[in-house]
C-alpha cells in the first residue's frame, strides 16, 4: 500500500479525489502540501504530453508528468528532469486538472 493506493481506488470507481501531496519533485508545476484534484481518465487518447497524472511506474506512486507518448506507451517523469519510465495506460489512473493552494 502507497501513499495514493485510496486514491488509486476512488479513481477506479469512477469518482474525482483531492489530495495534499509532498515532496519537490514537481516543483514548479506542484509546489509540496499544494491540494491537487484529479479525475478518472476513460478514454487514453485524451492524454498529452504535459499532462499530470496519478500513476504506477515499476510499482511505485506518483504524480507526475507525461513526457512522451510512443504507441500506446506513455514517458512518466517529473518537473525536474528524472524520468521514472514507461507505462501503458492501464497504469495510469487519473489527471491532474487543478492544483491551488
Amino acid at each position: 500500500m502507497g501513499w495514493a493506493t485510496r486514491h488509486i481506488e476512488a479513481l477506479n470507481r469512477g469518482e474525482t479525489v483531492s489530495f495534499r501531496p509532498t515532496g519537490g519533485s514537481m516543483t514548479g508545476r506542484i509546489e509540496s502540501r499544494q491540494r491537487c484534484t484529479v479525475e478518472p481518465v476513460d478514454d487514453a487518447a485524451s492524454l498529452r504530453i504535459d499532462d499530470i497524472v496519478l500513476c504506477k511506474v515499476k510499482g511505485a506512486e506518483y504524480l507526475h508528468l507525461i513526457k512522451a507518448i510512443q504507441g500506446e506507451r506513455f514517458q512518466i517523469g517529473n518537473n525536474r528532469g528524472y524520468i521514472n519510465g514507461w507505462i501503458r495506460a492501464d497504469a495510469i489512473f487519473g489527471r491532474c486538472v487543478k492544483v491551488e493552494a
